[in-house]
């Protein structure tokens, strides 16, 4: 059973963050309460030396051999799609999500993690050379053979994760219950790239899809947008510096102020407690920012600070004819 709306990303394990601090975090994570562990089979390929990944998940399967018993306590959710064929060359060079790449990418990612299977396993991003519906076949087919329990959507298209599901619920097999994109308390402006993915944001389109499904469940990464909530030396990244912004900001900062949080124990709190629901992934890469993370999602949020944090639009109004029109 879930005992905290948090997942712990370990994208960095292995390369900027070193295996006894990865291991650290870890144990920190579970005796808090945490269960889901987040990697991909492609962490993180930008910072190692070979250029390919795969360290996320070997720090991953050396901790939980080191921990007899520990497999049976966390859930581990992984990715595919999105690893380099040729080091130097992506996104142009990547496996994509072809039907016998797709099982080779996660038969791979399970010798690496030291197991027979994954409780949720992710189409990391989107290759549209491949049919959506092929797609759908072959992550049903990962869940018919026992390799994952759980099968998961990240950057990809609202329409083309509702065509999937509409595929396998269509067949009686396991459809995609779990959507992975970039989300937080701020928005950037329409029509920006998340993360270099061309759907990495979370739109209203992928929220609506979820609230009316009953069982699509959301997860977010960089919630805290790389730590520029509270760290003075980093700066909002650029996509997001509009006038609503400013706005959220400033209310941001009454509520931070009001309930003795920071910023990004305000956001951590508003997304747990989101609705329709969104499992924050936090990517920290020490021990006190996973103990504030932890204390945020235990704190909650008041109902009136939520209110007063929803009641700010997230985007600037637009002008129509010269009146001020508020977002819908």
């Amino acid at each position: 059973m879930d005992t905290m709306n948090l997942a712990l990303g370990a994208m960095k394990f292995g390369t900027t963050v070193d295996e006894r601090t990865a291991f650290d975090l870890l144990d920190r994570f579970v005796e808090a309460g945490g269960t889901w562990i987040d990697t991909a089979d492609c962490y993180a390929f930008w910072d190692s030396d070979t250029g390919y990944g795969g360290q996320s998940e070997e720090v991953l399967g050396r901790w939980l051999a080191a921990r007899p018993g520990m497999r049976e306590r966390v859930r581990i959710s992984t990715k595919f799609g999105a690893e380099p064929v040729i080091a130097g060359r992506w996104p142009a060079s990547r496996t994509g999500l072809g039907s016998r790449e797709v099982r080779a990418q996660l038969e791979s990612s399970l010798r690496r993690l030291g197991t027979d299977h994954v409780d949720l396993a992710w189409a990391h991003m989107e290759d549209r050379t491949v049919p959506i519906e092929d797609v759908a076949d072959t992550l049903s087919a990962l869940h018919d053979g026992g390799l994952a329990t759980r099968l998961g959507m990240s950057n990809h298209a609202a329409w083309r994760v509702a065509t999937a599901r509409t595929r396998a619920l269509g067949q009686g097999r396991e459809p995609v219950r779990a959507l992975q994109y970039s989300y937080s308390y701020l928005h950037p402006r329409p029509g920006m790239p998340g993360a270099g993915h061309r759907f990495g944001f979370l739109t209203d389109e992928h929220l609506d899809l979820a609230a009316s499904s009953g069982d699509l469940e959301i997860w977010a990464y960089t919630p805290l947008l790389s730590g520029a909530y509270d760290n003075p030396a980093k700066q909002i990244p650029e996509e997001f510096q509009h006038p609503g912004t400013d706005r959220r900001l400033a209310v941001l900062d009454e509520v931070s102020g009001a309930l003795g949080l920071t910023r990004g124990q305000v956001v951590l709190a508003w997304l747990a407690g989101h609705q329709p629901a969104v499992k924050p992934i936090l990517g920290g890469s020490r021990p006190e920012q996973l103990d504030a993370a932890v204390t945020a999602i235990r704190t909650g949020l008041p109902d009136d600070a939520r209110a007063r944090l929803n009641a700010v639009e997230p985007l600037t109004p637009r002008v129509e004819h010269e009146r001020v029109v508020e977002p819908a």
